[in-house]
């Protein structure tokens, strides 16, 4: 597996990656109406090459034979300041894997590149979003030091998510 740095002509293989992950693991949670909403909105395209070409993202993208595997991107920002306990917050997001390669060491690699790069960075913390009923994706985060430190929530259309905010101070 390789890892490599996103580039404008991966725009349309991680918007695909983005849908096929998150409907997979969250889909049928939703009605189709605000599922397809959604899709269109954070996993289109144009919002990916969009978010590749921001100078305050970097998005890395993991790799076998020229398949794409899995994908992380970093916010060179603070997603929830009223939760920051450090200077310098960041925030992981979308760190996915293709639905077909989970479990082969993806999202560790993805996440020892975000951890080096939040340092890199001089950030003081790195916070991440996580469903509160995805015990599997909170146990990983764990395992990587960080901790549930609030109660956050996520829409999809109009159905509210219960989730938690997840914080590592580096």
């Amino acid at each position: 597996m390789e890892l490599r740095t996103a580039t404008p002509a991966d725009a349309a293989a991680l918007a695909r990656l983005g849908t096929d992950s998150f409907v997979a693991k969250f889909g049928h949670l939703y009605v189709p109406d605000d599922l397809a909403n959604f899709l269109a909105g954070s996993h289109s395209e144009a919002k990916v090459a969009k978010e590749i070409a921001d100078p305050a993202m970097r998005v890395m993208l993991a790799e076998r034979d020229g398949h794409l595997l899995g994908y992380c991107k970093l916010v060179m920002a603070c997603g929830w300041p009223e939760h920051a306990r450090s200077g310098n917050v960041i925030e992981l997001k979308q760190l996915y894997t293709a639905p077909e390669a989970t479990g082969q060491g993806i999202g560790a690699a993805l996440m020892d590149w975000a951890l080096t790069e939040a340092a890199a960075f001089g950030a003081g913390e790195v916070q991440l979003s996580v469903y509160s009923d995805n015990p599997g994706a909170q146990k990983f985060y764990a395992r990587y030091g960080f901790e549930k430190v609030a109660d956050i929530h996520f829409m999809v259309g109009e159905q509210r998510d219960e989730e938690f905010l997840f914080a590592k101070v580096l």
